[in-house]
């Protein structure tokens, strides 16, 4: 692979609004004054997140909210995605994954938070009755949503009870009223396992939500970290430095200094709303159940806060297809390498599966059984384990981040009956449209995978038809030389 090797990360920004600066500099931010967040947002994003360079919006005045509060939206896409990662803005959406892989997977660092007395984040404290979540622009974002929802683009931040460590991980939340907010939890989850412990207890589970926060903690708590391993550590190891972080007036529980705005309460075992539907990353609506809420004790916010969007849209690529797929490729690659499978040369996680449902994975096939060992590894590993449904395993002349080829290699290379494995009882999620109702009301979320070996039969492959297609390398000298005839 060219572009992308032994590139070092180096990300400028260290909160939301020195990120929207940096977006500014390069050119990539639009301004939306007087939109309402009953319809007004939700078409924007339907209007935007689709293209791959979709400009950042910043929705300011919004209507009926106090002014100065604004929305942002679509933090991944054109040049800035690359630049939220630290890294070169020439790169390609596989060069940026596989730069990213090899500037913060590679050698896992993890540099410890630190407290500190204040921060910007308190410059606005509302306690008990002062609290007050209607007054921030929550949009509806899907015609058919169940209401406002202020955490798209969120992570919570909660405590082990008993083995003390922190995660934070992006769960949707959705405003009920002045003093609550829904959190869906996905089963199995760190924050849910968390939940569950205090719940077994009897106790109310402490959190904090960070509605506005440095996009790479968001995309952080929303990728598979390790058991017991605190996100925001990462990423102050990929900074190279301590992310300065308060504690909570009501729970103690630390937050960025400089996060724009925090929810601080409980979650208690007795208390549950109505939550949903939400527009799914599957393209389809789930919710509509009770789900417990968090019973917010306190609001901090900075001045002029931002409220980060990243909605689902669903259907095909989206900014969380986006940046799901150049992180949890990167994840999948790593972890099947440090599983010991060698030569493994490129994975990418499609789009059009949310970067979770189909996860193509190219080999240079060394002996028997390599395609199969690749493929049930890619499966099943950290990176992939949740809602995956398909691994097409390929020989490296394939680019797997080009779905044609992909699916070209798959139709021309296999032979149904003796190139598909299935993998029974693996972990899906409640937004999987196709698990069926009665797994559903009982919390059995599984299903199968399907593991498809589209490599040239390792025993014959010497005698496998020539292809008639280009190698990467002849189709990139094909567009350097030719491509201005498709030019206008």
């Amino acid at each position: 692979m060219t572009g992308a090797s032994n590139m070092a990360g180096h990300i400028v920004y260290e909160d939301l609004r020195e990120w929207l600066l940096e977006a500014e500099r390069i050119g990539e931010v639009r301004v939306v004054k007087g939109a309402s967040w009953e319809r007004d947002i939700g078409l924007a994003a339907e209007a935007v997140l689709r293209h791959e360079n979709g400009p950042c919006v910043v929705f300011e005045d919004v209507v009926g909210c106090p002014k100065g509060f604004r929305v942002l939206m679509n933090v991944f896409a054109g040049k800035r995605r690359n630049m939220t990662l630290g890294l070169p803005d020439h790169l390609n959406k596989w060069e940026l994954s596989e730069a990213y892989r090899q500037a913060y997977l590679q050698d896992t660092k993890s540099i410890k938070h630190t407290i500190v007395d204040t921060g910007p984040v308190f410059e606005n404290i509302m306690l008990g009755d002062d609290v007050d979540l209607l007054k921030f622009p929550a949009p509806i974002w899907h015609p058919n949503d169940g209401g406002r929802y202020i955490g798209t683009g969120t992570y919570s931040i909660t405590q082990d009870p008993e083995e003390g460590w922190f995660n934070a991980g992006s769960y949707r939340a959705q405003v009920h009223d002045r003093y609550s907010v829904g959190i869906s939890m996905a089963i199995g989850h760190h924050g849910y396992l968390h939940r569950e412990k205090y719940f077994a207890k009897g106790q109310p589970m402490p959190i904090v939500m960070v509605l506005g926060g440095d996009p790479l903690a968001f995309f952080a708590g929303g990728t598979e970290a390790p058991y017991g391993e605190f996100e925001i550590d990462q990423v102050g190891g990929m900074r190279g430095r301590p992310t300065e972080m308060v504690r909570g007036k009501i729970t103690g529980l630390p937050f960025p200094a400089r996060a724009e705005i925090v929810l601080e309460g409980f979650i208690t075992p007795d208390k549950r709303k109505m939550e949903g539907p939400f527009g799914e990353w599957t393209g389809y609506y789930n919710g509509g159940t009770e789900l417990p809420v968090i019973d917010v004790k306190a609001i901090y916010h900075r001045n002029d806060p931002i409220i980060l969007g990243v909605p689902p849209m669903g259907g095909g690529s989206d900014e969380m297809a986006r940046y799901r797929g150049v992180m949890r490729s990167a994840m999948i690659k790593q972890n099947v390498t440090n599983a010991g499978v060698p030569n493994v040369t490129q994975v990418w996680c499609h789009e059009v599966g949310g970067s979770r449902m189909l996860h193509g994975v190219a080999i240079n096939q060394r002996y028997p059984g390599h395609s199969v060992q690749a493929g049930n590894i890619a499966a099943q590993c950290g990176g992939s384990a949740y809602a995956s449904k398909y691994v097409i395993v390929v020989d490296d002349d394939i680019d797997v981040s080009n779905l044609d080829q992909l699916i070209w290699a798959m139709c021309t290379r296999t032979d149904p009956k003796e190139s598909i494995q299935f993998i029974e009882g693996s972990w899906d999620s409640r937004a999987d449209p196709r698990l069926d109702p009665e797994r559903r009301a009982i919390r059995d979320v599984r299903h199968s995978v399907a593991v498809i070996d589209a490599c040239r039969p390792f025993r014959w492959r010497e005698k496998f038809a020539r292809s008639n297609a280009p190698t990467q390398e002849f189709a990139k000298e094909a567009v350097d030389k030719f491509g201005w005839l498709l030019s206008p």
